[in-house]
């Protein structure tokens, strides 16, 4: 990938020993809540039997240590090594934990991929089935700190139903494509509202993110509803899908993390025989 930046050659990505699949979490806008799908989606794979972490690297806006219930600072253990924190079988680390309050953290290019580096590479993530990053919202930097560090398995994309987040949707689909990352599939986040009588609002409109992914010929990975017990669950540090997969708010989340697994064997067993031909 050294070719996007001029001047030496970047080292290949490194896979990150111990660690079965990276699958980078990104969205064209902010607001769309693609924290609260990453944050969600950690839990909800960590629920169903696999062994995971989840990297905070939107600088911008870390919220995952609130969502998570921790704030503590991460310890530095044997040689300047980063102990993860844990919540609900997923461990985690945050730029937010690194820089605590509601300091806004400033940086250039060079620092973020110091960070991004740090965050992979010098983090004690163990045995992992995945590494879910939540990335800033829009393209750029992170996006390429992180391919050039690490092979990814894939992205997924979130957005909600409407024009001006699918047209951004849209850029970051063309992104990916353009560092050959994957795109495992689109999420629509804040699809429906259902009021307490029982009646459906289409706030931001539904079905627009599953036309876009048809357009791609990308699998849609499901719709999760506008609803205010999802926002509570992160304010509080208790995420809906604590509740398990019978719960009707968590459903959407357990369904897009089986399909997560399923795409990411799919493109594995792909990507390996690609490698075996070269």
């Amino acid at each position: 990938m050294g070719h996007m930046h001029g001047g030496p050659q970047a080292p290949a990505p490194q896979p990150l020993k111990g660690v079965a699949n990276v699958i980078a979490v990104g969205s064209g806008k902010g607001g769309v809540g693609k924290t609260t799908v990453s944050v969600n989606l950690a839990i909800a794979l960590a629920k169903l039997g696999h062994r995971v972490g989840l990297i905070d690297a939107d600088i911008y806006g870390p919220n995952v240590p609130m969502m998570m219930g921790q704030t503590r600072q991460p310890a530095i253990v044997g040689d300047n090594r980063i102990e993860p924190l844990e919540s609900f079988g997923v461990k985690f680390i945050s730029v937010g934990l690194i820089s605590p309050g509601d300091k806004p953290l400033v940086m250039r290019g060079p620092m973020l991929h110091q960070i991004i580096r740090q965050f992979l590479q010098q983090v004690e993530w163990g045995e992992l089935d995945f590494l879910i990053v939540d990335l800033p919202p829009g393209t750029g930097d992170v996006v390429i700190s992180l391919v050039q560090t690490v092979p990814l398995t894939g992205a997924v994309v979130v957005s909600t139903g409407s024009g001006v987040a699918l047209q951004d949707a849209r850029k970051a689909l063309e992104m990916f494509h353009q560092v050959n990352v994957d795109v495992l599939g689109l999420i629509e986040n804040m699809s429906r509202m259902t009021l307490p009588n029982g009646e459906v609002l289409d706030v931001f409109g539904t079905g627009g993110t599953a036309r876009t992914a048809r357009e791609y010929g990308l699998p849609f990975l499901g719709e999760v509803d506008l609803n205010p017990e999802i926002r509570e669950g992160g304010d509080n540090g208790k995420p809906v899908a604590l509740a398990g997969p019978d719960y009707a708010l968590a459903k959407g989340f357990y369904s897009i993390a089986q399909q997560v697994v399923d795409r990411a064997k799919a493109v594995t067993a792909k990507q390996e025989d690609v490698f075996e031909i070269s």
